[in-house]
């Protein structure tokens, strides 16, 4: 079966799958990080119950050096790039199972890519 455009039509709705996340909004994903504050920080070299999440985008799982990770993430040995995180904040328990994290996860598609979008400009 052809469909009209052909070419065209496949290249548009990779277009839009890939670029799901580019439609993230950073200010609402800024307001949906504050339920994640209440365990990290934003600031650099500063932690809570949970590691700051400054700088996270790139940086490789249980690496920094003034956090006591649990033995479950030392072991998840992962780089937290955007699938990485949209995985584990839908399910922290279920991606790293054994984390000391207790929140739930974030069940919503898009205010996860929000977060993750505001995740990204903490640099």
């Amino acid at each position: 079966m052809r469909f009209p455009g052909g070419i065209f039509a496949l290249g548009f709705l990779a277009t839009v799958t890939a670029g799901s996340a580019l439609a993230a909004d950073v200010e609402a994903g800024k307001t949906a990080f504050k339920k994640c504050s209440l365990c990290h920080t934003t600031e650099a070299g500063k932690n809570k119950i949970g590691p700051s999440l400054f700088g996270v985008v790139g940086r490789k799982s249980a690496t920094l050096d003034n956090f006591n990770y649990s033995e479950a993430m030392k072991k998840f040995d992962h780089t937290w790039d955007e699938g990485t995180l949209d995985e584990y904040l839908a399910d922290p328990r279920a991606t790293v199972p054994g984390t000391k994290m207790i929140f739930p996860g974030i069940k919503d598609k898009a205010e996860r890519d929000d977060v993750i979008a505001y995740l990204e400009t903490l640099k």
